[in-house]
C-alpha cells in the first residue's frame, strides 16, 4: 500500500531507540523525510546513522534537544520551524508504588510526557491547518485507559495525552488536518527489556520466565501473550500518518496485544 508520504516532513520526537525509532524507520520507508531526536548528540547521530543502513537511501536529519522544557522544544523549533508530521513520542516510565512518589517525580512525567507534546503541537498545529494538510500523533498507551498502580503517574501522563489529542482534533474541522492518539501495550523497547532483565536478576529467573509472569500477574488480559514489536506500533503510526488515513480524527487507536477488555 503506497501511505503517499512521498517528501513528507515528519517529526518524531524521543527517536533514538525503541518506538520512536521504529515509527522513524517505516516513515522514512514510505519515503518521508524524518527528523529523529533525542536527548544526547551522540544518540541522534548513532539513531541517523543506524537508520540509513536500515533504509537505502532514508532523507533523515536530527536534532539534539530535551523536551521536557521550554527551552528545549524552542531549540528544536528554531531548527526544524515546519513540519508536516508530528509524532509526539518522547516519554518516560518508572513502577515506582504510589506513596514513594515525590512532587518532583510527578512534575518531571508530566514535563517529558505531557507539555513536550503540547508545547510542540502549539507550534506546529496552525501552520498544519494554514497549509491544509497534517497529522498530528500522541503515543499514549493502555495505562491511559487501564492505569496502572505500579506507576500511577506514568498512567495519569498517558490518559491526559488522549484528552489533549481529542481537545485538538475537534479543533481541525473542516481543515485537513488531524489528530489522533495510538495506545500500544508492552512492548518490546529497550528500557523495557532492560527492566525485565533486572526484575529477572532479582528473582532468580530467566528473562523469558520473567515475561511470561509478568502476563500471567500483572497483563493477565493480555490476547497476545508476549511483548509487541515496535514495528508492529509503527505500522499503525506510519498508517495513521498517511493521506489514506484523512477519516480517521480524533480517535484513540489501540495496539496493546487486547490488554484492554472492554469494548469503548
Amino acid at each position: 500500500m503506497n501511505l503517499e508520504l512521498s517528501g513528507r516532513r515528519a517529526l518524531v520526537t524521543g527517536s533514538t531507540i525503541g518506538i520512536g525509532f521504529a515509527i522513524a524507520a517505516e516513515l522514512a520507508r514510505e519515503g518521508a523525510r524524518v527528523i529523529l531526536n533525542g536527548r544526547k548528540k551522540e544518540s541522534v547521530v548513532k539513531a541517523i546513522e543506524r537508520l540509513r543502513r536500515l533504509v537505502s537511501g532514508a532523507d533523515v536529519a536530527g536534532c539534539a534537544a530535551d523536551l521536557s522544557t521550554a527551552e528545549g522544544v524552542v531549540s528544536l523549533i528554531d531548527v526544524h520551524p515546519e513540519v508536516d508530521i508530528l509524532v509526539n513520542n518522547v516519554g518516560v516510565f518508572d513502577p515506582v508504588p504510589f506513596e514513594s512518589i515525590p512532587d518532583s517525580e510527578w512534575q518531571r512525567f508530566f514535563d517529558v510526557n505531557v507539555m513536550s507534546g503540547v508545547r510542540l503541537s502549539r507550534h506546529y498545529l496552525p501552520q498544519m491547518k494554514s497549509s491544509g494538510w497534517g497529522r498530528i500523533v500522541f503515543i499514549s498507551s493502555e495505562s491511559g485507559i487501564n492505569p496502572p498502580s505500579e506507576m500511577v503517574h506514568y498512567g495519569m501522563t498517558k490518559a491526559a495525552q488522549l484528552s489533549i489529542s481529542r481537545g485538538l482534533a475537534q479543533s481541525t474541522t473542516g481543515t485537513g488536518v488531524t489528530v489522533n492518539a495510538v495506545l500500544p501495550g508492552p512492548t518490546r523497547s529497550e528500557g523495557v527489556v532492560g527492566f525485565f532483565a533486572k526484575l529477572a536478576a532479582e528473582q532468580g529467573i530467566s528473562q523469558a520466565e520473567m515475561e511470561q509472569r509478568f502476563f500471567a500477574e500483572a497483563r493477565p488480559t493480555s490476547i497476545l501473550k508476549r511483548l509487541i514489536k515496535p514495528a508492529e506500533v509503527a505500522a499503525l503510526v506510519a498508517y495513521v500518518c498517511s493521506t489514506r488515513a484523512s477519516a480517521t480524527n480524533g480517535a484513540a487507536l489501540r495496539v496493546e496485544g487486547g490488554v484492554v477488555s472492554s469494548m469503548c
